[in-house]
């Protein structure tokens, strides 16, 4: 097992792996090569993946603004679960962000994402009760669609 910085030449097998994942959501645009290779050129150190025999087998898109860092679409096969990989792939990750002098970093998971949930529960993350989340759409075109 090996973790490691994603790059962009990690997009194909990464997205494979996205489209195993039940219930997760892609969006058209910014989960697109183009997307992604833009996300990663602003945070070129702190986006993870897990390859086992060569193929990407978990990943972690993480930025941060320079204030907060902020993990999008964690996951990891279904048959790569309960290894310990997501959780290295997370500290990696948040070691990338301590680098970068980043003293928070948040996520959002899916109400009905019962896996995920549990997973950050076990793990020591905190569920905030204090905040409500927002969305505002700028571009219709960016079409979000869910993996059955």
């Amino acid at each position: 097992m090996t973790i490691r910085t994603m790059t962009i030449e990690d997009y194909e097998g990464v997205y494979e792996l996205w489209m195993t994942i039940k219930g997760f959501a892609i969006r058209s645009i910014d989960d697109s090569r183009l997307g992604v290779e833009r996300f990663l050129r602003r945070n070129p150190d702190t986006s993870v993946v897990a390859l086992e025999d060569g193929r990407v087998v978990g990943s972690i898109l993480c930025g941060h603004d320079g204030r907060r860092g902020c993990f999008y679409h964690v996951c990891v096969h279904r048959d790569c679960r309960m290894r310990g990989i997501g959780k290295a792939m997370v500290v990696y990750a948040m070691n990338a962000l301590k680098k970068e002098e980043i003293s928070k970093v948040s996520l959002i998971a899916f109400t009905k994402n019962d896996i995920g949930n549990a997973f950050w529960n076990r793990i020591g993350w905190t569920k905030r009760q204090d905040l409500n989340y927002y969305d505002f759409v700028l571009n219709e075109k960016n079409i979000e669609a869910f993996n059955k």
